[in-house]
């Protein structure tokens, strides 16, 4: 099983993955578009956890999260470019990004990454003017 959710209401008590398994049912969505294939693992109201795996060179272009980030490595080498300043990553090291961060992903090599972001309170997301929220 993939998953055991011990969900009360909409409290969040429990919840394991096996991510080997999450893995194993990646492959079977070959061919990824854009080299690249993630899942949304864990979603609450102030916590998401995605798994991404990554083909070698595969990008995902400059973006930003509007919360605390970490990016796990589970598998290969990844460079993060965070500011126009590489930095490489390579299994078992992890990064913590502050909220708003531009960065950049390309996959050195096929590769495997956990990411936890911090999600910031609906009202704190409404006044963010980039969201298109609010007045």
């Amino acid at each position: 099983m993939a998953s055991d959710n011990f969900v009360d209401n909409s409290l969040l008590c429990g919840v394991t993955h096996d991510l080997a398994e999450e893995l194993f049912h990646f492959e079977n969505r070959r061919p990824w578009q854009s080299g690249l294939f993630s899942k949304l693992l864990v979603k609450a109201d102030d916590l998401r956890v995605l798994l991404i795996a990554m083909d070698a060179q595969a990008q995902m272009k400059e973006h930003h999260t509007d919360g605390t980030t970490t990016i796990h490595v589970i598998k290969g080498v990844v460079c993060i470019r965070i500011q126009d300043k590489p930095l490489s990553l390579q299994a078992g090291r992890m990064l913590t990004l502050a909220p708003r961060i531009q960065h950049d992903v390309e996959a050195r090599e096929a590769s495997v990454l956990l990411v936890t972001i911090s999600w910031p309170a609906t009202d704190m997301l409404r006044s963010l003017p980039h969201r298109g929220y609010g007045s």
